[in-house]
């Protein structure tokens, strides 16, 4: 008897569905799975059988062929083992209600004993069922409020294959689809943070500097001794960005979902990701890849902030891969039969000392490098990056008068709420350039229409320009941050003051700054 059930795979961001067609053949012993399976698909027989043995249902005699269809698609993975082995007592006349399985997408691995255990991707293969017209999606149980999400899709969730084959077998009976209030658990965790600014004290110019970073979606570097307080501001950033939309969330949890990084009986993704990686990581587990494809940290942190701690201390190699995807907001990983595109649209915060030992141009430390230690150091970041880094902020440390004031510091929320009003400035201005929602995204050629300075500022620019010996690159980098400034200060037009409190967020790019000639 020829059964099918339905499963799907996922690559990239996305599912696609696979039929599993099992058909129970007179002759032959050895059951087979066709349809290229890795070694994961193909072990599944043994767990199945297993199963089977341990739950009383009878391992075919008769020789069995699954074909995972289109043959031509890879299949990776244990949650396939689920759907053969309901096609597989349905083809051997053990299930009593075969053309039910057509109505559902099944996903699950199983145990010896039958238990079902979690899988990855199960949002973007809820997606996928709802689109292709599914009535229902079975999954394990600790996936089934992240499928839930999707509406109009009964999603059952399940710990045990018999309960699987009851639902089948007797629809009135046992299972009972999961009911999830997406938008309400939504809001109500958007605003939760364990951290706050107000936890800070002193840094007044740095908490300034990343509002206007959080504004306009601008990439920062803080340069600063051990100590100054660089990676506590970072840790924060997320506090004070806009919340997500339900697209952004929905985009950001599609793309944890497929990573495995959402925890169990989890939603959408409610806060912006913060990732903070090692500096000893590679280039492929930043960007990217593996024989199938998967998300690096920049995907992981779409929409969100991306936190390089000590960046000299990353690999070169490392650092220059995210050039393309800081541009693009996406990236491309191609191997010789995929190519699978994920989403990479994030801000770069990078943090770092001034020279190896940490106290060059400290106030009270005297530096200890030899000669040419701390341009050598600071060599080790490119030109390209630094040109896609919009502000360059001096951090110093805090001294013990701030520290030991009492007074309140303001909040997150506050300086949230003059971010979402920049915002939604820039979501006005660009609602009709596709692909554009603040600032730091506009292109050279939007610039000279967006970013227009009268004859004093022009002025005031040159002239910095020249004392200052900033290089050309630092232009479109102060129109774009002035920008930003004014729509903070709800300013139509770029003003000297903007411009100028602009101008001085470029340390890296003066001539000569610690010896640094770049």
């Amino acid at each position: 008897m020829l059964v099918k059930t339905f499963g799907s795979a996922v690559y990239g961001v996305e599912a696609i569905t696979i039929t599993i067609e099992v058909n129970g053949l007179a002759s032959g012993k050895d059951p087979m799975i066709v349809g290229l399976p890795d070694s994961a698909v193909k072990e599944s027989l043994q767990r199945i059988e297993s199963t089977f043995k341990t739950n009383g249902y009878l391992v075919p005699r008769t020789k069995v062929v699954v074909n995972l269809a289109p043959a031509d698609i890879k299949k990776s993975g244990t949650p396939f083992d689920l759907p053969i082995a309901l096609g597989i007592l349905g083809a051997s006349g053990q299930l009593g209600n075969n053309e039910r399985l057509s109505n559902y997408v099944i996903m699950g691995e199983l145990s010896l004993d039958g238990e079902i255990r979690s899988i990855k991707g199960a949002l973007p293969i809820a997606i996928q069922a709802k689109k292709e017209g599914f009535k229902g999606l079975i999954v394990p149980e600790m996936n089934a409020r992240e499928a839930g999400m999707v509406s109009n899709l009964e999603v059952y969730g399940i710990s045990h294959i018999k309960e699987v084959i009851d639902f089948f077998e007797n629809e009135e009976k046992g299972l009972a689809p999961v009911v999830v209030n997406t938008r309400e658990e939504f809001f109500n965790s958007q605003y939760n943070f364990e951290i706050d600014f107000d936890d800070v004290k002193g840094q007044e110019n740095i908490k300034r500097a990343l509002e206007i970073a959080a504004a306009g979606g601008h990439n920062a570097i803080l340069i600063g001794p051990p100590g100054a307080g660089k990676t506590m501001l970072a840790k924060r950033l997320p506090t004070i960005l806009p919340p997500l939309s339900l697209q952004e969330a929905l985009e950001t949890t599609k793309i944890h979902s497929v990573a495995g990084k959402l925890p169990e009986n989890s939603t959408l993704v409610s806060k912006r990701p913060f990732r903070s990686p090692h500096h000893t990581i590679s280039d492929v587990a930043l960007v990217g890849g593996g024989g199938l494809p998967q998300p690096g940290e920049i995907s992981l942190a779409h929409n969100g902030v991306l936190f390089l701690d000590e960046l000299p201390e990353f690999k070169r190699t490392v650092l220059e891969v995210m050039r393309q995807p800081m541009e693009e907001r996406r990236v491309t990983i191609s191997r010789a039969k995929v190519a699978v595109d994920f989403p990479a649209s994030f801000m770069l915060i990078a943090s770092m000392n001034p020279c190896p030992c940490g106290f060059y141009n400290h106030p009270d430390r005297e530096c200890t490098c030899p000669p040419g230690a701390v341009q050598k150091y600071l060599n080790k970041i490119s030109g390209p990056l630094l040109d896609r880094i919009d502000l360059h902020v001096e951090v110093t440390p805090v001294a013990f008068s701030e520290l030991s004031n009492t007074k309140q510091q303001e909040n997150s929320m506050d300086i949230r709420n003059r971010v979402i009003k920049a915002r939604e400035v820039q979501a006005e201005r660009y609602k009709n350039n596709a692909g554009i929602y603040c600032n730091a995204q506009i292109s050279s050629k939007m610039l000279k229409e967006i970013c227009i300075i009268d004859t004093v500022g022009a002025n005031l620019l040159k002239a910095a320009m020249q004392k200052l010996n900033l290089s050309a690159r630092a232009y479109d980098r102060i129109l774009k941050v002035s920008r930003t400034i004014a729509d903070l200060s709800a300013s139509d037009d770029i003003k000297p003051e903007h411009l100028a409190e602009a101008i001085q967020y470029r340390s890296l790019d003066r001539e000569g700054w610690a010896g640094l000639g770049i």
